[in-house]
């Protein structure tokens, strides 16, 4: 494949971000021309409009009981000094990679039926043989959604609706499932599920088969290949949902997920997963709260049962014992740049012994982690599994279109005898510590057209601390991405 390279001085630009958004004091320039002349003003009473975003449906002129959208995102990441672990061929110390991703969607509604049809396409440029990729990249044209709604009577003074087919789903705090933003593939679910919705609570139950997304191998995936994906009765995951206001914009959530997977060539988990969520003002680390206001977050989640700590048919099933906890607390500053700050801690145990024939490595199962864990794609340093990591942000607002991020993350294992899960490095005996290092992040994004075209500018560096440096022994590197991107929604 023919690299990237030529494009590296994106990557400076990107990572530059790091130092430049506190120096955002004054709006960006307006995209307008400059003031007219007295004699070309028009009058003061005249409306000012601006002028509709392109739609596709507007376009297309469809009835009214069909909508179609899309949306096309372009993506260039690079990577410098790879913190990833591979065996016996490893990985170039350097990486960059164009990302696609394009959607195209339908929606029928009626009084009693409604259907979703969306096709996916997502795939890569720039991939060599030294590099890494996954199905988290790759996924070329498929059915992301093809679902059937049935709406029922009036229950409990709530809405409800009978739903089957395939499903991309945000359950909840998107840490245990997702619909992924950043991620270049999204998951998608086959399965039926019944939703209910009233004033003040919300409840969910649902059965489904994840979707395996293919091909998965690295040749394939290197040459944005094509195949059918598919779904088993081997991996089965089921849910009951719940949530409910306690106050003004203060929510409580339960939920219970099980996962039971049977294949072969899987980790053959069979987990439980009960858990409790409750907020403030907040939503996926984003205030929604009003100036001089806290907001806040807590979500606890426990995991039992059995899983192998690997793929490999002669790996022994272990008993499975895990937890995971979350906080954040925030205050909404009224200031000049609309200033938030915010800090929060994750925490997810890890397996204490390789060799006491348990498990207690937490499993996100199908969460995303890019709105609090940092950048994925060809990054994704942080994960939630086997983590002790404290964070402080920092979000701030220059004008009505443009958003800031900063924040600083200590990363340490939970369990110095387990993986660094993100980079498949380990120290079993656990002599080379806990301290990952520290991850610095920020990100720029600009709404250059309302709800239709944005930009984004970001970058990460990950300083490496004594663990990489001993497990590693002595060749680990500090680690720096950088990427851009352009999302239109049409």
């Amino acid at each position: 494949m023919t690299s990237l390279r030529p494009l590296a001085a994106v990557r400076n630009a990107a990572i530059v971000v790091l130092s430049v958004p506190l120096s955002c004091q004054q709006p960006l320039p307006a995209l307008v021309p400059a003031t007219a002349t007295p004699q070309e003003q028009k009058p003061a009473d005249a409306p000012k409009t601006e002028p509709a975003p392109w739609q596709l449906a507007r376009a297309v002129g469809t009835p009214t009981w069909l909508h179609v959208s899309g949306e096309q995102r372009t993506r260039y990441e690079t990577l410098d000094e790879q913190f990833r672990v591979r065996t016996p061929t490893p990985y170039g110390e350097d990486e960059d990679v164009l990302a696609l991703r394009t959607s195209l969607r339908f929606d029928a509604t009626g009084d009693v039926v409604a259907g979703t049809l969306e096709i996916l396409d997502a795939r890569q440029y720039g991939i060599d043989d030294t590099s890494f990729v996954d199905t988290t990249m790759v996924n070329t044209t498929d059915v992301l959604q093809a679902y059937g709604d049935l709406r029922l009577p009036e229950l409990g003074g709530g809405k409800s609706h009978l739903r089957a087919g395939r499903e991309a789903i945000d359950l909840g705090s998107r840490r245990l499932m997702a619909r992924n933003a950043y991620r270049n593939t999204i998951n998608a679910f086959n399965g039926v599920g019944w939703l209910w919705q009233g004033s003040e609570s919300t409840a969910r139950v649902f059965w489904m088969l994840p979707v395996d997304r293919l091909p998965a191998d690295f040749a394939s995936l290197q040459d944005n290949e094509w195949d059918l994906d598919v779904q088993s009765l081997d991996t089965q995951f089921a849910g009951l949902y719940w949530s409910t206001k306690t106050a003004e914009r203060t929510t409580l959530e339960l939920y219970v997920l099980g996962l039971d997977e049977r294949g072969v060539s899987t980790r053959r988990r069979e987990l439980l997963t009960p858990g409790l969520r409750f907020f403030h003002n907040t939503n996926n680390n984003q205030p929604v709260a009003r100036r001089n206001e806290w907001f806040y977050e807590v979500e606890l989640a426990g995991q039992l049962g059995e899983s192998k700590a690997n793929t490999q048919s002669a790996s022994p099933t272990l008993d499975h014992l895990a937890g995971f906890a979350h906080a954040s607390l925030g205050y909404s500053f009224d200031a000049p740049l609309s200033p938030a700050v915010q800090v929060a801690y994750d925490y997810a145990t890890g397996d204490q012994d390789p060799t006491d024939g348990s498990n207690e490595r937490f499993d996100t199962l199908y969460g995303a982690r890019r709105f609090e864990y940092g950048p994925t794609g060809i990054w994704g340093a942080v994960a939630r599994a086997n983590l002790n990591s404290p964070e402080l942000r920092l979000l701030l607002q220059p004008a009505k279109s443009v958003s800031v991020m900063i924040a600083y993350r200590g990363v340490w294992l939970a369990e110095a005898r387990d993986s660094w899960t993100s980079a498949g490095l380990r120290d079993a005996s656990g002599n080379s510590g806990n301290h990952v290092g520290e991850q610095i992040e920020a990100r720029v994004r600009w709404e250059l057209i309302p709800k239709s075209f944005d930009v984004e500018l970001g970058g990460a560096v990950l300083l490496a601390g004594s663990f990489q440096e001993s497990a590693s022994a002595g060749v680990a590197q500090d680690a720096s991405y950088g990427y851009v991107q352009s999302t239109w929604r049409f």
